[in-house]
């Protein structure tokens, strides 16, 4: 079982970490992704030029110290990145690049983060993104072309969820932007974030919302320091890409109760709220909190 005396809390009764991140059309074939993480201590900026599906693949990317102390080789190894694609194994690529000194985990999570943004914008030919909008069917269609890895990701896009379509009412939050910017557009896609852990009770509870042209989810977990078992799992989505389809799988949430959270936790996660019968954002937004229960923080 994982101690629940996680690192950040050992100097504090709360502790929270916000990320603000967003798309700029700033290339003919490729955009430009930036994400700010902020946490006590220390707060950096890391921006890539990024070819979009299928390969996402770095172009060039720099990062730069806001706030505290930042080894300079982690903002060296940043730079380094170039040519890396953003798909698997992309948490290791990120670690040999800029090591383990002051900052590493502020930045890793950043350009983690931009690989969550380059999922979320295309460039697509304008009258097909237009004719789509408002369209679930159009847009389903777009998504699923439009980013390689997206069928089977997740509930909304298997054979299941799009036989969804065309059974019951779905409303769509996508937008022609999203799939077709127009030339030179800043901010074609902004995402916020904010993830907080704390003791109250006998209990630590864990929060993590995220807000975006296209979601909308606040997560609460609450977890008994003395067992360490999972007790309350609450989550509310008021906005997703499609409701009605993506709506189903946030019924899985409540399968976290009860459950240990121990070091085998993340993988099982993937099973019971993520993969093709789950969400994508509910399993990546759950697994970035229980990571939180073991990260080192920067220091003060």
């Amino acid at each position: 079982m994982v101690m629940m005396d996680p690192p950040v809390l050992r100097s504090a009764e709360r502790w929270q970490r916000v990320v603000d991140a967003w798309t700029d059309n700033t290339h003919d074939d490729a955009f430009t992704h930036t994400a700010r993480v902020s946490e006590p201590g220390v707060a950096i900026e890391v921006a890539a030029v990024v070819l979009p599906s299928p390969t996402y693949a770095i172009r060039e990317a720099r990062a730069r110290v806001l706030a505290g102390v930042v080894d300079p080789g982690v903002l060296t190894g940043i730079g380094k990145l170039a040519g890396t694609a953003m798909v698997a194994g992309l948490g290791r690529r990120i670690a040999e690049a800029t090591g383990r000194g002051a900052g590493a985990g502020p930045a890793r999570d950043a350009v983690i983060e931009i690989a969550r943004l380059a999922r979320q914008v295309a460039k697509m030919p304008r009258d097909r993104a237009l004719a789509a909008t408002g369209d679930p069917w159009g847009c389903w269609q777009l998504d699923t072309t439009g980013w390689s890895d997206l069928p089977d990701s997740c509930f909304a896009y298997t054979e299941a969820g799009r036989a969804l379509l065309g059974t019951r009412r779905v409303a769509t939050a996508m937008t022609a932007d999203l799939y077709s910017p127009k030339p030179g557009q800043a901010r074609v896609f902004v995402r916020k974030k904010v993830a907080r852990i704390e003791r109250v009770g006998g209990r630590l509870r864990l929060f993590h919302s995220m807000y975006d042209n296209v979601h909308g989810f606040e997560l609460t977990y609450e977890v008994d320091s003395t067992t360490g078992r999972v007790v309350r799992a609450d989550g509310m989505t008021p906005r997703l890409p499609y409701m009605g389809i993506c709506t189903e799988p946030q019924r899985k949430l409540a399968t976290l109760i009860g459950e240990v959270v121990d070091a085998e936790l993340p993988k099982r996660i993937q099973t019971l709220i993520g993969g093709a019968g789950g969400c994508a954002q509910l399993y990546d937004l759950t697994a970035d909190l229980l990571r939180l229960l073991t990260y080192e923080p920067a220091a003060r």
